[in-house]
Order: C-alpha cells, then sequence, then structure tokens
C-alpha cells in the first residue's frame, strides 16, 4: 500500500487529519517546509506530525517526509502523456498504436531505472554471484517471463531454476539445496500463494530477492533484498500486463548482465565458444553473420 493509501484509510484524530490533508493537497511543497511551519499552517503542533509518522509505520517525521516526498516524484514522473492501463484507443490506427506501444516502452524501462538504487542492486548482484543455485518463484501472469533469465544464467555456469508446477513450488521451497538464492516474482506482492512461499524460504534460512511494486506490501517487507517494478497498472482493468512484464523483463536483464559484467572476459569467451559448438543455424545476412566462416545460405 503506498504512503497516500494509508493516509486516505487510517484513522486519524481531527489534529492529524488537518495535517495529513494538507500533506494530501500539498506534497509538491514538503521539501521546502520544516516541521514547525506545517504545524503552524495547520494549526497544530510538531508532535502532530511524529504522532503521524508513527501510525504510517515509521520511526520519526524525517523518515516519513523523505519516503512520501519520494513516492510523489515517483508517480509525478514518466507517464505523463500515456495511460499504462489503456495505452491506445479503439479507433487509433494500427501505426498510431505502435507509436504509442513504442512510447509506453521507453517510459516502462526509464520507470523501473528510475527504481534502482545502487546499493541494492549490489546487494542482489552479490546474492547471486554467492549462490550455488538460484530459485526463481512467480505467480501464474509472470511464470513464463522468468525462463529466459534461467536461461542466459545457465549458460554462464549459474545454475537457475523456475518453479513451474502450481502447487510443487511450496515443495521446491521446502526442499531447496543449501546455498540457493531465491528469487520471488509478485506485481501485488500480497498473494496467498507467495506469502506461504517466502515465509517456507525464511524459515529455511534461503536468501531472498523480492521484485514486486513499490509501496508497503508483504513481499517488500519479508525479503532480504527488495527490487521494485514500475507499479502503474490496475489488477485487471486494463488491455494487458505490458508495463509489468516489461519491468520485470528489464529488471531480470540487468541482474544477469552485472552478474556477466562480474567475469566479463571469461563469461564471453565461454558463451563464443559454446555456441560456435551449438549454434547450427546459417543466415544470409551479413549483420548476423559470424566471423568463423560459416555458411551462408
Amino acid at each position: 500500500m503506498l504512503i497516500r493509501e494509508k493516509m486516505e484509510t487510517i484513522k486519524f484524530s481531527p489534529a492529524e487529519k488537518e495535517v495529513v490533508d494538507y500533506l494530501l493537497r500539498y506534497p509538491e511543497v514538503l521539501d521546502e517546509k520544516t516541521m514547525q511551519e506545517i504545524a503552524a499552517e495547520t494549526y497544530t503542533q510538531p508532535s502532530t506530525l511524529i504522532r503521524i509518522a508513527k501510525k504510517l509505520g515509521f520511526a520519526g517525521w524525517v523518515e516519513c517526509k523523505k519516503a512520501y516526498q519520494e513516492e510523489h516524484d515517483y508517480l509525478t514522473r514518466n507517464f505523463v502523456d500515456i495511460d499504462a492501463n489503456m495505452p491506445f484507443k479503439a479507433n487509433d490506427s494500427i501505426m498510431t498504436i505502435s507509436k504509442k506501444m513504442a512510447s509506453l516502452g521507453q517510459s516502462t524501462i526509464e520507470d523501473t531505472l528510475s527504481l534502482i538504487h545502487h546499493d541494492t542492486l549490489q546487494q542482489a548482484k552479490q546474492m547471486l554471484l554467492k549462490a550455488k543455485h538460484i530459485q526463481i518463484f512467480a505467480n501464474n501472469a509472470n511464470m513464463l517471463i522468468p525462463q529466459d533469465f534461467a536461461l542466459k544464467m545457465n549458460r554462464i555456469k549459474h545454475h537457475t531454476a523456475v518453479s513451474t508446477i502450481k502447487g510443487e513450488d511450496v515443495y521446491t521451497a521446502y526442499t531447496c539445496p543449501e546455498g540457493t538464492c531465491a528469487i520471488l516474482i509478485s506485481y501485488t506482492g500480497e498473494s496467498n500463494a507467495m506469502k506461504q512461499i517466502a515465509n517456507i524460504l525464511k524459515a529455511e534460512g534461503i536468501p531472498t530477492i523480492g521484485i514486486t511494486s513499490i509501496g508497503d506490501n508483504y513481499l517488500s517487507r519479508v525479503v532480504d533484498c527488495y527490487l521494485p517494478i514500475t507499479t502503474r497498472e490496475k489488477l485487471y482493468s486494463k488491455i494487458g500486463n505490458f508495463t509489468i512484464n516489461l519491468s520485470i523483463i528489464y529488471l531480470l536483464d540487468v541482474l544477469y548482465s552485472v552478474v556477466f559484467a562480474e567475469n566479463y572476459e571469461e563469461n564471453l569467451a565461454h558463451v563464443i565458444r559454446l555456441g560456435k559448438i551449438a549454434d547450427k543455424r546459417k543466415t544470409s545476412s551479413d549483420i548476423m553473420q559470424e566471423n568463423t566462416g560459416a555458411e551462408k545460405t
């Protein structure tokens, strides 16, 4: 749940409600206002802001203010000219749809990039490098996406598997071998199945990376490393899972790339050597042609 959503649902005292209404109306001015100034403008006391922060789950006002500002900044950048749920209209031409989908894709990548922080990405990278086995768990809607990530990771000798059989993922979570790192993918981060898997992995001492929406959700709280994805879509009132899927794909590509780059020359030589042995495709295109004397068709 987003901070602004909590503000709209939590029960506050009359004095606290005055401050909350102010915060909801003027989030863009918080950077310029001290706690004392906000209290004065709402005819309350600075202690009121501290109580609000604690009701919202923060240790104090400074932490709450920073998180609320970051949330507001995220929600007001990118996706200015396009709707993630309805990116095109019924009467749009096929070329208009093509352009709008390109714009949607660009906005999604930029949006996801803005959510990546160096320290958490570095943490995720080290967890994957240290792992002897990487196990991925995803909800049904996201289950096919990590298959490509697993394929690429396996080709650079980082053993990776995706749990794909519904119900079997519980057994998989209980039987992860020593040295496993688990990646859990869920847009809401609140599904009962994902909660169960996360709890099992935690009890079994398996380090976890969570890929989920922004805001406060169960998965983001319980995993060891939280990587947020673009959070613009409704659950089902939409044309398709365009931004969710692309955001996950991009984030997994980033994870693969930072792992690859750790041993860049060795990994590159390895995948090229394997390609020469295993890839028997032929091409008539000079662009695709390898510099190995491969036969053209």
